[in-house]
């Protein structure tokens, strides 16, 4: 498999605190890759540098052979929305918005074809079990939540999905369907996925685990 991302040195400090300390990752293409740790060791710091969302690091980040420090920040949107797709821990879907509108912004604001990410949507809501119409205050779960964010994360094809923590929110039934299907759309999309991950039944999915401590990842046998 090729790598995606190649991470080199990372470094951040937080109030002169060090949370990353020189830290190298590679990712490759098509792989599941999870992330374990203690609680704020920076595991979500390292998905938030990943994903070029914080950028006051020290290091070297190239996502699919290009430098991130080399781009504006319109370029680095554009890298984004090219590239990455998201699963964030407290999900930042609109409330105002159905399933399907919150699950097609990425491509509204990447000015994809609408057409083509509704039908995407669709199928992917379906397979999660969610109904396109419902929204986030008045008919869905916590858990169907959740799904929602995963369906909005990978509506733009990425090569790669950053989840932090995305089956926290399931019980065991849902969170095996909801690995069922990530493992079915990564053999069919050839997408990497890099979760910050506790459940041990899932640890098991992963082709590799890394566990952050003491500033740096160590591979877990």
């Amino acid at each position: 498999m090729d790598g995606i991302i190649r991470a080199r040195g990372i470094q951040r400090s937080f109030n002169e605190i060090q949370v990353l300390s020189g830290l190298d990752l590679d990712v490759r293409q098509g792989e599941f890759l999870a992330i374990v740790g203690r609680s704020g060791v920076g595991k979500s710091t390292l998905l938030a540098i990943l994903g070029t969302h914080d950028l006051d690091h020290g290091g070297t980040l190239s996502i699919a052979g290009i430098d991130t420090k080399e781009l504006s920040s319109s370029d680095l949107a554009r890298l984004r929305r090219e590239y990455l797709g998201f699963v964030f821990q407290d999900f930042h879907l609109l409330p105002e918005l159905t399933a399907m509108e919150n699950v097609i912004l990425p491509a509204v604001f990447s000015g994809r074809d609408l057409g083509k990410a509704r039908e995407r949507a669709g199928e992917v809501l379906s397979r999660l079990s969610i109904r396109a119409d419902e929204t986030p205050t008045t008919l869905l779960s916590r858990g169907e939540r959740q799904r929602v964010a995963v369906a909005r994360g990978l509506v733009n094809g990425p090569s790669v999905l950053l989840a932090d923590e995305p089956s926290a929110s399931l019980d065991m039934e849902s969170e095996q369907t909801l690995f069922n299907l990530l493992d079915e759309l990564r053999r069919e999309q050839d997408f990497a996925l890099l979760a910050v991950i506790h459940s041990r039944a899932v640890l098991d999915r992963a082709d590799r685990v890394l566990e952050l401590r003491e500033g740096a990842l160590h591979e877990v046998v």
